[in-house]
């Protein structure tokens, strides 16, 4: 007997706020009420448990329509990184097609995406000691400094990286420090592509810039609306490193500012919409550059394309 074909993997990028989590739902329910379109997070800041409001995570009613995985099921206080991530949904993913389900993967972060369709390096994981004393020499320099060191000692993964990205370059340092390698170097040597194109449907969701600005900034109020600064409140009393991930999500550090004392809530919430807009322009930077060989769909063309790509 023939064996089936692994249904394909659906994979939507966009920047926040473009529309593109109601979009994976719509095609979830599409493939039908039996669950078999199951929608799977590539955000890298709504995988937090402690924070559901102010990452935009889907509500309770998004999940009562359609199965979701990799939601909200990382501890704030974790070192959660792309390799993991991208351990999780391989094992997601593998699960899910060869129990004849569509895995439909959505979010906003580049890299996540890169790891499946390009390759992971693979960095061996960097010991507890070396982590605390790299973050321990950087914990009173600029981000200016931190950068400069690693343009000193590994330029060609430094060139790659945002002066402010202060986690990458940590991180960078910390490959470096660990391994005696840079990290740029390890990168070389990637790991193939778990996924390969005749494997997928990849679409990028094109939002009409004005329309997203406004999306945007309409979207932080609802959030405040709906409880985002007691979820942040909560989040700062648990007084984690202040180099957890967690910690940047857009809206967080303004929102902190604001329960501190230091701003008033409207200027934190006009911080915290430009902060996002200058994120969803970096996002669509990425996707222009790194992944321009994927399809483009406006919001309102895209559910058909998905749908025409997958012959359902």
């Amino acid at each position: 007997m023939r064996r089936q074909k692994a249904p394909k993997v659906v994979l939507i990028a966009g920047p926040t706020a473009s529309g593109k989590s109601a979009l994976a739902l719509a095609l979830a329910e599409r493939l039908g009420a039996d669950g078999r379109g199951v929608v799977l997070n590539a955000d890298s800041m709504q995988v937090y448990g402690d924070l559901s409001i102010i990452t935009a995570r889907p509500s309770v009613a998004d999940l009562g329509r359609a199965p979701h995985r990799l939601y909200g099921h990382v501890d704030a206080d974790t070192d959660y990184s792309v390799g993991r991530w991208s351990d999780d949904a391989k094992a997601a993913i593998t699960a899910l097609r060869g129990a004849g389900r569509t895995p439909i993967l959505v979010g906003g972060t580049g890299l996540y995406f890169r790891a499946l369709t390009q390759g992971l390096a693979a960095v061996p994981p960097i010991p507890a000691a070396v982590r605390e004393r790299v973050r321990a020499w950087a914990e009173s320099l600029a981000n200016a400094a931190v950068h400069a060191r690693l343009l000193a000692r590994d330029p060609e993964t430094a060139a790659r990286l945002n002066v402010n990205d202060r986690q990458r370059v940590l991180r960078a340092l910390e490959v470096l420090e660990a391994t005696g390698r840079p990290l740029a170097r390890w990168q070389a040597d990637a790991q193939p592509p778990f996924l390969a194109p005749e494997d997928c449907v990849r679409l990028v969701l094109v939002a009409q810039r004005d329309e997203l600005r406004r999306r945007i900034d309409a979207r932080f109020h609802q959030m405040l609306d709906q409880g985002a600064l007691a979820e942040v409140a909560a989040l700062a009393a648990r007084r984690l490193d202040a180099a957890r991930p967690v910690l940047k999500a857009h809206g967080v550090p303004a929102l902190m500012r604001h329960l501190s004392g230091e701003l008033g809530l409207d200027a934190a919430a006009a911080e915290g919409q430009a902060d996002t807009r200058r994120y969803a322009k970096r996002q669509d930077t990425f996707f222009r550059h790194q992944m321009a060989d994927w399809r483009r769909a406006t919001p309102e063309a895209a559910l058909g394309a998905l749908l025409e790509e997958l012959g359902a």
